[in-house]
């Protein structure tokens, strides 16, 4: 398994989180070469959000701000303000340092690339003297 999400606060950090709440979704696809995550952040300036990884945690934290008058009475309010973070464990066989990140269209994807050992690869097999000297004999 490349990566798991971690939701510390949550009862159970399995559950997704539900509309209206304070989740981000998240989709992460394994591809070739990387994993790359993508996290729904609509309404997002994205100069808020904040992306660090530290010991294998990549955490994800954007902030929603709405100024509102101190005249305005909200009948509905189901859009949820404030900093949401999201916290996902990378595992041994990705490369943490190679981490990339864009945003567009209030989707954030984020590139964490498969560790060069973690790669599948081709192994050479390569013939010993000592099996091209029992060739050379048998066909003696």
């Amino acid at each position: 398994m490349y990566l798991t999400t971690f939701d510390p606060f949550a009862a159970d950090s399995r559950r997704r989180p539900t509309r209206g709440g304070n989740g981000m979704p998240v989709d992460g696809v394994r591809r070739e070469n990387d994993v790359l995550l993508r996290f729904d952040v609509p309404g997002i300036d994205p100069d808020s959000i904040e992306i660090t990884v530290d010991r294998g945690v990549l955490s994800v934290s954007a902030k929603r701000q709405e100024e509102h008058a101190d005249t305005d009475r909200f009948f509905v309010r189901e859009r949820p303000m404030g900093t949401v973070t999201r916290r996902v464990h990378l595992s041994d066989a990705l490369n943490a340092d190679g981490v990339e990140a864009s945003y567009r269209n209030g989707v954030l994807e984020v590139t964490v690339p498969v560790a060069e050992r973690a790669k599948p690869r081709k192994v050479e097999v390569r013939q010993t003297e000592d099996h091209k000297e029992l060739a050379g004999q048998a066909q003696a």
